[in-house]
């Protein structure tokens, strides 16, 4: 076994621009040498690998001053300060001895050849600690990257990147603090990672003002919740933030989800992980369409956010999903509709990302099912987002949501049966820069406040929020005036125009006023015609 570390850690806590700053310097130092994709697994399992040795050494720190001042010796507390239960029951993971990151950091150059023992590179070294982590948390397993002693990783750049690490600290205030601070770091990362990526990013990767929307209108404060295409698990973790805002537990919710991508999905794992949220995401990635892994569950909420438009998935005609019509074979959009309102239970409401074309589309019979989901009063709400609040996409998007129970009740006070709320926020957001658009606080509340109060919800009431149409912004239809439309859902063709503000004017003397005006501009452009010919006629 590695010798243990005497020296006690620094646990002075970084700032997060500090952290974001060593984070960011330390995926520089990769990424010449290899692709976004493969140095985002490499970063961020140093990152998750950095805070559960971190918050292990505090913990460690703790126990041994808790038995102190209980009057033991050395000696008790070196019997005493390895019982596993003393840190898996403080919510944080045991870590064995070669995985700590003192033990990496002082081999940061690897381990020279001993008599018996081969040479061991600081990859090989960081590939073991995955393991023995893995091995010492069943939560973990399958989960962790162990990519790092492979030929194309150079291991003098990773020995300085574990460097690097070292002034990086995710304790100093507890282990709550620092899952909050890893937390942030990492979904800036993951951020930053799927903007370096392109197109792929989105495939991991939902903006967090997207994703605020639709916690914040389902506003998902117990049961099971669940995302049948989690990505690396933003839905959840903004779930889990919406209950902070609360005052309430992560653990008043069960989080459910499934992945197609093994990289995504062991992204998703760790993100889980690392904000203390015990997630389901079944035993290994898979195909949703192919094979639900949560067969039996039953969803009090849904979110979403599908990947657009997917041309090729595996489609069977007699699946007994397909309630409201057979999905065309070239778009999976109403497959994934389809699939999340399968696995609402009783009184459960959803939110799904989709592109802009399945408010309206006609081909393959996605007419036909949207008029069916309409008809049975599936269809609660749907809002129409501005562009580029995707980096990965250029494709407008929008928002449907569903409930299984519109009446007065749990849902909300106001009874909504046979209507829907549409919402048209094109206009809203601000620029970050040219490539993309993000929504504020303000944005999201104006969103979230006209459903909240047009369903007449508990956070209405104590806000004392009534609703309105709101011409240009949103309008409550019924489900005649949708027929009347061909059940087509763009908010645009029912909200109408915004109105104008009144210059205070009465209409007749205005249009008095200007058509006097019009004629006198009308005379003044004959008397400067006829001046110009006469210079012209001088001139010849």
């Amino acid at each position: 076994m590695p010798p243990r570390t005497k020296t006690k850690p620094d646990t002075a806590p970084s700032t997060m621009k500090e952290l974001k700053d060593t984070l960011w310097k330390a995926a520089d130092k990769l990424r010449g040498s290899m692709d976004a994709s493969q140095y985002k697994d490499i970063i961020l399992g140093l990152v998750f690998l950095k805070y559960v040795s971190d918050a292990f050494e505090e913990r460690r720190a703790q126990i041994a001053t808790e038995l102190e001042a209980d009057g033991l010796g050395e000696d008790q507390i070196a019997q005493l300060i390895d019982d596993v239960d003393e840190y898996t029951g403080h919510g944080v993971f045991w870590v064995p001895e070669n995985a700590r990151w003192g033990f990496l950091s002082e081999n940061a150059k690897g381990i020279a050849a001993a008599p018996g023992e081969p040479v061991k590179s600081i990859g090989l070294l960081i590939d073991e600690a995955m393991e023995a982590i893995m091995a010492s948390n069943p939560a973990l397993a399958a989960t962790l990257p162990r990519l790092y002693n492979r030929d194309n990783i150079d291991q003098r750049r990773l020995g300085e990147l574990v460097d690097l690490f070292n002034s990086a600290r995710f304790t100093g205030q507890g282990s709550t603090r620092a899952r909050d601070l890893l937390g942030e770091v990492y979904e800036y990362f993951l951020e930053k990672f799927a903007a370096a990526e392109g197109k792929r990013g989105g495939e991991f990767y939902t903006p967090a003002g997207v994703v605020r929307v639709l916690v914040e209108i389902l506003e998902p404060t117990h049961g099971r919740v669940y995302d049948p295409c989690c990505g690396s698990g933003g839905m959840f973790v903004q779930a889990e933030k919406f209950l902070e805002s609360h005052n309430k537990e992560g653990s008043d919710i069960s989080v459910y989800g499934q992945e197609l991508n093994e990289r995504t999905w062991r992204l998703a794992k760790m993100n889980l992980a690392i904000h203390g949220l015990n997630g389901n995401l079944a035993s290994r990635w898979g195909d949703t369409f192919a094979r639900d892994q949560h067969p039996e569950m039953q969803a009090d909420f849904v979110m979403a956010n599908p990947p657009f438009n997917i041309k090729d998935w595996a489609r069977s005609e007699d699946d007994p999903r397909w309630r409201y019509g057979v999905p065309p074979a070239g778009n999976a959009n109403y497959a994934w509709i389809q699939h999340i309102i399968s696995k609402l239970a009783p009184g459960g409401s959803a939110g799904v990302v989709m592109a802009n074309g399945s408010m309206s589309s006609n081909s393959g019979g996605e007419g036909d099912i949207r008029a069916q989901l309409v008809e049975a009063d599936l269809v609660s709400c749907m809002v129409a987002l501005p562009t580029q609040l995707f980096r990965s996409t250029g494709i407008p998007v929008c928002t449907w949501f569903f409930a299984k129970d519109k009446t007065a009740g749990a849902g909300g006070s106001i009874d909504r049966t046979g209507q829907v709320l549409f919402i048209d926020a094109r206009n809203l957001g601000h620029m970050v820069d040219r490539a993309e658009r993000a929504f504020s606080d303000d944005d999201i509340a104006q969103i979230a406040n006209t459903f909240r109060a047009w369903r007449g919800t508990k956070s209405a009431t104590d806000a004392g929020l009534t609703y309105e149409d709101e011409a240009g912004f949103s309008y409550s239809a019924t489900l005649s005036e949708i027929r009347a439309t061909d059940y087509a859902l763009a908010p645009g063709r029912y909200v109408g125009a915004a109105d104008s503000e009144s210059d205070g004017e009465d209409a007749l003397l205005k249009v008095e006023r200007l058509r006097t005006q019009l004629l006198s501009q009308f005379e003044d452009s004959r008397a400067l015609a006829s001046a110009v010919q006469e210079q012209l006629g001088r001139i010849s």
